[in-house]
């Protein structure tokens, strides 16, 4: 059986795939907001426009995408190199992580729409249709890596944990505190 043991040391690089994740996500909106020439604020959970600036619904749509598109290609190093280096726990929440992140945005897609369904919307296809698919192909790359090493439900229950708690505390400091990064 493979090291599924919870313990100091994963919690920790659980934390850190969550704000790796997290930020690495907005900074891309944010690079490709400023590659394109607009002032943009980067908080812990968003990136907005300076005041007075209106940008293109193509370059609204694009600076959307980039954040999705840089967390799917952080699962799919992290599945290939889980699938040709071997199990190491310590690379699983950097697979896990954007399966949850993204699955998350998909749901709150119900409250207003995020980088997928803002996209679906602008293409026509319903709000839900892109999400969807990123979700889907982000739980197939979890469940390939999951049915490989055998990873039990406990494992993946206390990975869930530990990605909702600090996510959780992600977007409430950027609710509450406002934290602007650049």
């Amino acid at each position: 059986m493979n090291q599924q043991r919870i313990n100091g040391k994963y919690i920790f690089i659980s934390i850190v795939a969550v704000s790796f994740t997290w930020l690495l996500h907005e900074f891309t909106h944010w690079l490709t907001s400023e590659s394109l020439g607009y002032d943009s604020i980067m908080r812990l959970n968003s990136v907005s426009f300076a005041e007075g600036q209106e940008p293109t619904e193509w370059h609204k749509i694009y600076i959307s995408a980039t954040g999705p598109l840089i967390t799917i290609f952080q699962a799919i190093i992290a599945f290939i190199t889980l699938t040709t280096k071997g199990w190491n726990k310590y690379i699983y929440p950097f697979i896990f992580v954007p399966l949850y992140t993204r699955s998350l945005a998909g749901i709150m897609n119900f409250i207003k729409p995020n980088d997928e369904g803002r996209i679906s919307e602008f293409l026509g296809i319903g709000l839900f249709t892109i999400s969807i698919i990123v979700s889907g192909f982000l739980f197939y790359l979890v469940f390939k890596i999951s049915e490989k090493y055998g990873l039990n439900w406990k494992f993946n229950f206390w990975t869930t944990i530990i990605t909702a708690v600090v996510s959780s505390i992600l977007i409430l400091s950027d609710q509450f505190f406002g934290i602007r990064l650049l």
